[in-house]
């Protein structure tokens, strides 16, 4: 494994990071989750990344029970808060003080942890003054209950603001969470900029586009059964968005381009994310071990310029540059 710091920060992240978004608690029962937690341990991976929301706050408790025992130091462990949790009252929600709080005691619980290493904002809320939010953080850093401060899906004049005040309060801001892969690219033209100019990296989620980039979806025939695009609790609607057969014939003719790497297409995919220096680890998620054991090898892998080049004309016609689509929902 390889371990890349966290912007500015002091904090190093392993380049393959372990996430449970739509796995634990949801996909995958808990007995084949902690074999991918354990997988992912033995692989060297040591940043591990969730969110209060995930599976309405039990995929927290999944990897807290999954990393029961672990040395916890030798951890990363991420988690986020801004959706809404629990029985879903008007508190319950968004980047308030008492949520975020509250939400704060309730993750260190459920992750059985006394602090949590990178605590994200998860979207940008348009309803509270962001003084309040970045307040609240402040208090947790300064409580010891969090160590670092990142966003996730904030666009570009949203986390200039942001960490401005977060430098204000001595809490700089080290890390922003994306979308991105081959297909999905709209946080280079803005957001990375503005990243790099305030001392933060990148952790992204979906290096592979929520398994197209695989290269299990074929043109023209209906997606294989027990895949995300068939799972109805939040898989399927994520996916969709990718399986065009236009994007499948392209993501197939990437094939030859993997093999010429000694890589598997997956593999290339995550492999593509690290070569962009503004990013410090891509998060992978699993629901079995061997899919942890395959992902991991893109660590350290250098893709040469000429193949990045092919990547890109194969690509040219079906990529998502737009920056305008990193936005957040009013709750």
């Amino acid at each position: 494994m390889e371990f890349r710091r966290l912007g500015r920060s002091g904090l190093s992240v392993s380049e393959i990071a372990y996430g449970n978004w739509l796995t634990h608690a949801s996909q995958v029962e808990e007995e084949q989750a902690h074999a991918c937690i354990k997988a992912a341990l033995d692989a060297g991976i040591t940043t591990f990344d969730t969110a209060d929301v995930y599976a309405n706050t039990a995929a927290e408790a999944v990897l807290g029970r999954g990393l029961a025992g672990q040395r916890r130091e030798s951890l990363e462990i991420c988690t986020k808060v801004f959706w809404p949790t629990g029985p879903k009252g008007p508190n319950d929600k968004g980047l308030g003080r008492k949520h975020i709080m509250e939400s704060a005691h309730a993750s260190l619980k459920r992750l059985g942890t006394d602090y949590i290493d990178l605590y994200q904002a998860h979207r940008f809320d348009h309803t509270v003054p962001l003084e309040e939010t970045m307040t609240a953080f402040a208090d947790l850093v300064r409580q010891g209950k969090v160590l670092y401060i990142g966003v996730s899906e904030w666009n570009a004049e949203q986390i200039a603001r942001g960490a401005a005040l977060a430098r204000e309060l001595k809490i700089p801001f080290v890390s922003n969470q994306p979308q991105y892969n081959m297909l999905w690219r709209v946080i280079e033209e803005q957001v990375v900029p503005t990243c790099e100019r305030e001392g933060m990296s990148q952790i992204v989620w979906s290096p592979i586009a929520q398994g197209v980039l695989t290269g299990k979806y074929k043109p023209g025939q209906p997606p294989p059964e027990g895949s995300r695009a068939t799972d109805q609790k939040g898989g399927a609607k994520m996916v969709e968005q990718f399986l065009r057969d236009e994007v499948l014939t392209r993501v197939e003719r990437l094939r030859p381009l993997a093999d010429q790497a000694g890589l598997t297409l997956a593999q290339l995919a995550v492999a593509w994310v690290l070569q962009n220096g503004n990013v410090a680890s891509a998060i992978i998620g699993a629901s079995r071990p061997e899919q942890v054991q395959e992902n991991v090898k893109a660590a350290g892998v250098k893709l040469d310029a000429d193949l990045m080049q092919a990547i890109d004309d194969v690509l040219d016609g079906v990529v998502e540059r737009d920056p305008s689509l990193t936005k957040s929902p009013i709750l």
